[in-house]
């Protein structure tokens, strides 16, 4: 996971951290008094439950981590869950390495196969002795939204792809495709559909000759066309005129000479070559899958500082 998305993640636990800690420290703390009667202990977590508006369960475990209440749901108690051993269960190894509160990765939950989190307190006597640990499971999909969208980072990022492709690469040549016999006009032709009709980003398969592209007036549906709409001018017909946007990352006059690149690195070599190539105008990231399977993503400038020679060394195989 790249630093930037370890980051946002950090950044909303912290936030759910805080919400969580005090709540469930109130609530153990209420646990403590009536500790260790079972139907006490259900009633004040089914109360509980209005004070964490957003918990999915709530449960009572002693100190060996054995569940000594039911689970508590807004839906009523779920008494098939009393005496579970949880002690293996991951989210609560800090508590029982002494964490007074814990807050766990998110996993997929076991019933309901959905992502999920849970808090832990633990529960201590008057004395300070461990009594045993208060559980609270949440669904993510219920949790408030807090977080902000996550932003990619505009950096070179590469995938390795099959280990059987890879494995196979010499064994292999390009096969010229309809699109590569025309490749001079089907560029042309996408970037014209970049610069003046609104396709904000392109994914172009050379070796299957189609391009997937998205435009700016409907960007939660792609359009798919094969050869023969990729060789028809008239297909910029089928697609509005529209101002280049004023806050696209790569400048119009960019777009020609990122597609260019694309066919150098199609033709560079007859067993290492491109098999598609995606450009995003607007994150300025440019997309390139070789026929190692190796896959790269980089800044659309950063990608037109290379030159075929560093391709043939550097793309991943």
């Amino acid at each position: 996971m790249n630093p930037t998305l370890q980051q946002a993640i950090q950044r909303q636990r912290r936030i759910l951290e805080g919400w969580l800690a005090s709540s469930l420290a109130i609530l153990a703390e209420g646990c403590r008094d009536i500790w260790p009667d079972r139907q006490k202990l259900e009633a004040r977590l089914i109360q509980g439950m209005e004070e964490l508006p957003y918990c999915k369960y709530l449960y009572a475990l002693d100190a060996n981590a054995r569940q000594i209440t039911a689970n508590v749901a807004r839906s009523g108690l779920m008494p098939d869950q009393f005496g579970r051993d949880r002690r293996e269960r991951p989210y609560l190894a800090e508590a029982l390495a002494g964490a007074d509160f814990s807050l766990s990765e998110a996993y997929i939950s076991r019933n309901a196969r959905r992502p999920s989190l849970t808090a832990v307190a633990r529960i201590q006597g008057n004395a300070g002795e461990l009594l045993g640990y208060l559980g609270a499971d949440f669904d993510l999909r219920e949790l408030p939204a807090t977080q902000a969208l996550y932003q990619q980072p505009e950096q070179w990022m590469q995938m390795k792809g099959d280990p059987a492709i890879r494995a196979g690469l010499f064994h292999q040549e390009r096969v010229n495709s309809p699109l590569d016999e025309h490749i001079d006009e089907v560029l042309a032709l996408i970037d014209e559909l970049i610069t003046v009709h609104g396709v904000f980003h392109a994914k172009l398969h050379f070796s299957s000759s189609r391009a997937t592209l998205w435009v700016v007036d409907d960007p939660f549906r792609y359009r798919l066309h094969g050869f023969a709409d990729l060789s028809d001018p008239n297909l910029c017909l089928a697609y509005p005129r529209l101002p280049y946007p004023a806050d696209a990352s790569i400048p119009a006059e960019k777009v020609r000479d990122v597609l260019n690149c694309f066919k150098e690195l199609r033709f560079m070599d007859e067993t290492l070559y491109l098999r598609s190539g995606t450009i995003n105008i607007f994150n300025g990231m440019v997309g390139l899958t070789f026929s190692c399977d190796g896959s790269h993503y980089m800044p659309w400038d950063e990608f037109l500082d290379k030159n075929v020679g560093f391709w043939v060394g550097a793309s991943g195989h």
